[in-house]
């Protein structure tokens, strides 16, 4: 397994593992032209007011410009190195294109060092790594980085492990079925790009943090129980001691429903597209 656990040397320690990167990653160093520095906006909007809770602090970090478009068309890239990155769970590899491009791309779950990809408009080859339209794609073919509109590049099943399957093509022949990893099966247009296999690192739903500090590291402030607040901070405060919520179903701070309420909008374009629920998946 690629997980390590740490010796108990102390009780942060105790309970903590972390992926063995020394067997995935090739390099530490990223390639320099690929990489920028983000502003930190710690949740806040312009007037300085938090819009997103438990968001601030974080170790620094430069963010991977990722080629999610796979629009490098019909030449070949080798992949040179397999690399961390500290803004998504799945490692990323950087391509060394025949033209003498880099690109970086997300890394499949048998991507290494040397393994040949190519991205193509029409009918490539069937093997990992490779992107192209999904229309040419046999059916049961395992996907990821899917788009959902043509162009804009892949914005579905892009985090550690995840894949998605074909199911085939719909009755109008204009859209593909897909099964999502939530259980979803979907119709997307099948001229949208997606990329073939699984996404690496699927070890990381299994490390344990181990202690509230590594959490505070990936930019996450810490999330207060609504029941510990005074009644006018959240529906859940007040009371004397441990009191219960005194409500029949549980409130976020602002007062809405916060458990089994649907948030979707039942007028959303893309309704219609839904071929079965997550809720339905067996």
């Amino acid at each position: 397994m690629a997980i390590r656990k740490y010796k108990p040397t102390s009780p942060g320690r105790r309970n903590s593992s972390v992926i063995d990167y020394k067997k995935f990653i090739t390099t530490n160093t990223p390639e320099k032209s690929l990489t920028v520095t983000l502003k930190k906006h710690s949740g806040r909007n312009n007037t300085g007011s938090i819009t997103v809770r438990h968001k601030g602090g974080g170790v620094k970090k430069k963010y991977r410009i990722i080629d999610f478009k796979r629009d490098k068309y019909d030449v070949p890239g080798k992949v040179a190195t397999i690399e961390y990155d500290p803004y998504r769970s799945a490692f990323i590899a950087l391509i060394h294109y025949a033209d003498g491009e880099k690109r970086y791309v997300i890394a499949t779950e048998d991507m290494t060092v040397g393994k040949t990809i190519v991205s193509t408009k029409g009918k490539g080859e069937i093997k990992t790594g490779n992107s192209m339209p999904m229309e040419f794609m046999p059916e049961g073919t395992v996907i990821h980085n899917i788009e959902l509109k043509p162009g804009k590049g892949g914005e579905l099943v892009r985090s550690a492990g995840n894949s998605a399957q074909l199911q085939g093509m719909d009755e109008s022949e204009r859209y593909i079925i897909v099964k999502l990893p939530s259980g979803e099966m979907r119709k997307i247009l099948k001229e949208n790009r997606a990329t073939i296999g699984t996404v690496s690192n699927p070890s990381y739903n299994l490390v344990r943090w181990g202690k509230a500090g590594r959490v505070r590291y990936k930019g996450v402030r810490p999330t207060v129980r609504g029941s510990v607040m005074n009644p006018n901070d959240h529906p859940h405060g007040g009371g004397e001691g441990k009191s219960p919520i005194g409500r029949p179903a549980p409130l976020t701070p602002w007062g809405r429903k916060a458990l089994g309420v649907k948030t979707r909008d039942k007028n959303k374009a893309s309704n219609k597209l839904i071929v079965r629920r997550r809720k339905d998946r067996k």
